[in-house]
């Protein structure tokens, strides 16, 4: 009897779904599914890191150009190369050439290749005091013809070394700033995967299950592996020629309007916070 008064309702149930209008219909369907399937994820949307709020690793860079020659010490590979502004390869990159000038006494410019394209010029420019390093980059992206544009601040750390550039020495980062399309990054979440796009056309798609995923239009990773953390946050490991290179853990704010990313360099060892605010 109880079975039978159980399909009576059901039934009962199906034909107001069937008679009534569209609206009621959804609204009806919609009592009978989960919320689950109605659920946002927090990380879904656009979001601009605020440079500002972040704060860069705090170990020094250090690089020197004297006798000329350019050395960068906490570059990874190290760098030793002839700073006479020729294309000379870098050991341990393939492809990659760097090229190292003196504009003047306290100017040089370096301008990074891969397969003979530039992907990246800078000018560094130090204070005539000689304690400020100023650093204005452009970064060319993957078959995008609209580049980064990158300024960065740095404050001496020691003294300055004697008969080279003034540029040379260790620098702490102090500020740093970028273009829209170097700040901004949009993540959708669906099911168990999440996808990543960028304005300057970097993109991935990827499950949490710790498996590796390609990454298009980037220098930096050419794959990256999700997992989901206690508490909602997230972990990304990026790879770059089947190496770890950087390992990021996101997390977002309870009132889901910041997303705050510890970045850890498994190469150099840097880590640096960024925070970022959903658009």
């Amino acid at each position: 009897m109880g079975e039978f008064l159980s399909m009576v309702r059901k039934s009962k149930a199906l034909h107001f779904i069937t008679r009534s209008g569209s609206k009621a219909t959804l609204a009806a369907l919609a009592l009978l599914l989960p919320l689950s399937v109605f659920a946002q994820s927090a990380i879904d949307g656009t979001w601009k890191t605020n440079p500002a709020a972040s704060k860069p690793s705090n170990q020094p860079i250090v690089f020197a150009v004297v006798n000329g020659f350019y050395d960068c010490d906490t570059c990874v590979p190290k760098i030793h190369v002839k700073a006479d502004g020729n294309d000379q390869p870098v050991t341990a990159l393939a492809h990659v050439t760097v090229a190292v000038k003196e504009i003047d006494p306290r100017t040089i410019e370096i301008v990074v290749k891969k397969d003979a394209k530039t992907i990246s010029d800078q000018v560094r420019h130090v204070s005539e005091d000689g304690q400020t390093l100023h650093v204005k980059e452009t970064d060319y992206v993957v078959d995008d013809p609209q580049p980064v544009l990158r300024e960065t601040t740095a404050q001496r750390v020691g003294d300055a070394m004697r008969d080279a550039n003034a540029t040379s020495g260790s620098w702490r980062t102090i500020k740093l700033s970028s273009s829209d399309n170097g700040l901004l990054v949009t993540y959708q979440e669906t099911g168990n995967r999440l996808s990543m796009s960028t304005p300057t056309d970097v993109s991935w798609t990827a499950n949490f299950d710790g498996q590796f995923y390609p990454v298009h239009g980037s220098y930096s990773a050419d794959s990256v592996s999700l997992k989901k953390l206690a508490g909602g946050a997230i972990e990304m490991t990026s790879k770059q020629g089947g190496k770890i290179v950087r390992v990021d853990t996101m997390t977002i704010s309870p009132d889901g309007r910041s997303m705050t990313t510890v970045s850890e360099n498994k190469v150099s060892g840097r880590v640096s916070t960024w925070v970022a605010t959903k658009q």
